[in-house]
């Protein structure tokens, strides 16, 4: 996946890439349309109407470039239930308010929040995707049906296997599919022009052409009455809004849709070197989707991977590629469903395969391997648990990876302990968090047990100590002045006043300059200090050779 490199001002696009581009976006987002519909338990016509609204809405808005925005599989189960709870006619008011708030979200520049997320989360995002994407594809390529979650479909791949070669249809049906994958990997390596016409174009060709074949069965693609879908709320629809439970689904679809369409926002600028993202005009225009979506009953519309990857591999670069593809959809829905009835699932199944490798994207992982490991840690994690759960699940587990990672890596100390003469000295630098307590205690003990009459404990080398850690050197003061040791302590910042009787004058808001260590008493021009006074001083001397095997560095 190429790095993204901030490129000032818009590329011009050319008008045959675009339109291209936009075509191999549209055979993309069809099934998808559908799929979503269908899992959502609502009509695979309402997946079409949100398609639409996300490529003539969301995709001629300002915002993002290149990604692609419609009905996500993401947002299915949530829609599924909520239909089950609510209806159908719910749906609408739930997604209407739902864009009203994403178009308040973004007003107040809440968008920009979402930029702070680590290259290793959104690699780990799109693995996540795609992975489950080709594992979920695998059976309609053979005209089955997936099973239901990802482990399901991984685990139902065997016996996909057996009854696919149990029936010469679903034969047919997979080498369909099997052409497509194939064609769309290798497609770019024919000479000539022919090369710039899209794989998935010509493999929907083959595929149109196979099925028309006498004794070919194969499921295509069916489309009912696009019009007849539409369903506007009405006055009961709205009533429902003094339901908590309507409330409490409407923020719940905010959150979500903004989430996921914010992170592939991430995603989908690391893949190309075009205009980056303006986060909060994107946040308002699928605001505007979905108020629109909403008044028309349809779809939730979220920013989709999956269809914005095949618009940055198919060589789009400018928002007319996606804009166009709704325009595609709704053209097809409308005046041309008998095309669509030729269309082999298998083909439409197995372009989305292609596209879920190319999110995968399995070179990234040993190559994060060699560049960070603990980047790899995240991205790996990230993977699995959206995998094992759902997008919006794994990306704030691996957030949370990320920022534990972040912690560690810069709560680093450097601790040095040796003991001269009368006196046990530790020396500290760096970040002092909690999370190096355990060597701080260590090296404080060290000290205390070395039966030096004075300790000396120097943190003026740390840039940040935590709550925790200066409770506990304090509290280690006191209880060694307790003892009737002297102890030496040197804070970070401005040196204070200072003196053996007790931490209260220690601690006096008088702040003094640091004295320097005289060489002799005759060399130095001031007044010597009392024989009770505390030096504070960083003691620059080279640690003697008979103690350089005492030093602890963590």
């Amino acid at each position: 996946m190429p790095g993204a490199s901030k490129t000032p001002g818009a590329p011009k696009g050319d008008l045959a890439t675009e339109i291209t581009a936009s075509l191999v976006v549209f055979l993309v987002a069809l099934p998808l349309c559908i799929g979503v519909a269908v899992a959502s338990g609502v009509p695979p016509e309402l997946g079409i109407i949100s398609g639409v609204i996300g490529g003539l809405v969301v995709g001629a808005a300002r915002g993002s470039t290149l990604q692609v925005s419609g009905p996500a599989a993401g947002l299915a189960a949530l829609v599924s239930e909520t239909v089950l709870e609510h209806g159908v006619a719910m749906l609408g008011v739930i997604v209407l308010f739902s864009g009203i708030l994403q178009i308040v979200l973004g007003l107040v520049r809440f968008g920009r929040f979402f930029q702070a997320i680590s290259l290793a989360v959104v690699q780990g995002m799109l693995a996540g995707i795609g992975l489950p994407l080709m594992f979920s594809q695998a059976y309609p390529v053979a005209d089955a049906k997936a099973p239901g979650t990802p482990i399901e479909n991984m685990l139902g791949i065997p016996g996909l296997l057996a009854d696919t070669f149990s029936n010469p249809q679903t034969v047919i049906a997979a080498g369909l599919g099997i052409v497509t994958v194939v064609l769309s990997f290798l497609w770019k390596k024919v000479p000539g022009p022919i090369k710039k016409m899209p794989a998935a174009l010509v493999a929907v060709g083959i595929g149109i052409a196979v099925a028309a074949l006498p004794g070919v069965d194969v499921k295509t693609l069916q489309v009912g009455n696009l019009l007849a879908s539409v369903d506007v709320p009405g006055a009961e629809q709205f009533a429902g809004l003094a339901d908590a439970g309507i409330i409490t689904a409407i923020l719940t679809f905010t959150v979500i849709a903004s989430a996921e369409s914010l992170f592939t926002a991430a995603a989908v600028d690391r893949m190309h070197d075009g205009p980056r993202t303006r986060y909060n005009p994107e946040l308002i225009a699928q605001g505007a989707g979905n108020t629109i979506a909403g008044l028309l009953g349809a779809l939730p519309i979220t920013a989709v991977v999956a269809r914005s990857s095949a618009n940055v591999q198919a060589g789009a670069k400018t928002r007319m590629s996606r804009t166009l593809h709704g325009l595609w959809l709704l053209a097809f829905a409308l005046l041309l469903p008998q095309v669509l009835a030729l269309i082999p699932i298998s083909v439409l199944a197995g372009v989305l395969v292609h596209s879920g490798w190319k999110l995968f994207a399995p070179e990234q992982f040993p190559k994060m391997w060699r560049q960070d490991r603990g980047e790899f840690a995240v991205m790996t994690i990230t993977t699995l648990v959206i995998v094992a759960t759902a997008l919006l699940e794994g990306v704030l587990v691996g957030l949370a990876a990320g920022i534990v990672l972040a912690a560690v890596r810069m709560s680093q100390t450097v601790i040095r302990q040796h003991v001269e003469e009368d006196t046990a000295k530790v020396v500290m630098a760096g970040n002092a968090t909690f999370l190096r307590l355990p060597q701080v205690i260590e090296a404080l003990e060290a000290a205390a047990e070395s039966a030096r009459p004075r300790i000396r404990l120097d943190l003026t080398g740390v840039t940040h100590l935590d709550h925790a850690c200066r409770s506990q050197v304090e509290e280690f003061v006191t209880q060694q002045r307790g003892k009737g040791l002297r102890v030496e302590l040197l804070m970070p910042g401005p040196a204070k006043a200072a003196s053996s009787d007790g931490p209260e004058q220690e601690t006096a808001p008088r702040t003094v300059p640091r004295p320097q260590r005289p060489a002799t008493a005759s060399t130095d021009t001031g007044p010597l200090p009392g024989p009770t006074a505390e030096w504070f001083y960083l003691d620059t001397r080279p640690m003697p050779d008979e103690y350089a095997d005492q030093y602890v560095s963590r």
